[in-house]
């Protein structure tokens, strides 16, 4: 079952089960909260390192899985980057994820690459109790 834990204004938060369905599940609440805000250009990229992100911590995680949107206006805030989108995909497990080269027939290893590559910033960082993988994106016509 999913739990949302937020949806208020330009932040939505979700927890999901540590169980197969949830990248599907995750795609569509991230999915459907871009559409809401009106962000339908940065969607099929999003949902796609969303899907990734949440897959590794399926992988190798055995508790809930977060999910975190936020709107951010970094101009208003000072900061050079422009409007974005900051999204956050968080896990029980401590170890940080590692970007690694796959071989053309390996069937995974390719996530954080993608992430890497199509994000403008991202990272990782040590919680409570484990981790959270971020990433950003440029929120193109803001």
């Amino acid at each position: 079952m999913i739990g949302v834990i937020d949806t208020d204004g330009e932040n939505a938060e979700w927890a999901f089960p540590a169980e197969p369905g949830a990248v599907r599940t995750a795609r569509h609440a991230v999915r459907g909260t871009l559409l809401a805000w009106g962000l339908e250009a940065v969607g099929d990229v999003t949902v796609l390192l969303v899907s990734e992100l949440v897959t590794n911590s399926l992988r190798y995680a055995s508790g809930p899985i977060g999910v975190r949107l936020e709107r951010r206006d970094h101009a208003a805030e000072g900061a050079p980057h422009g409007p974005a989108l900051l999204v956050e995909v968080s896990d029980p497990l401590p170890d940080p994820p590692r970007e690694r080269v796959a071989k053309p027939d390996d069937e995974g290893g390719r996530g954080l690459h993608l992430v890497a590559v199509s994000a403008q910033r991202w990272g990782t960082r040590h919680g409570k109790s484990g981790k959270t993988v971020w990433f950003e994106l440029a929120l193109p016509g803001e």
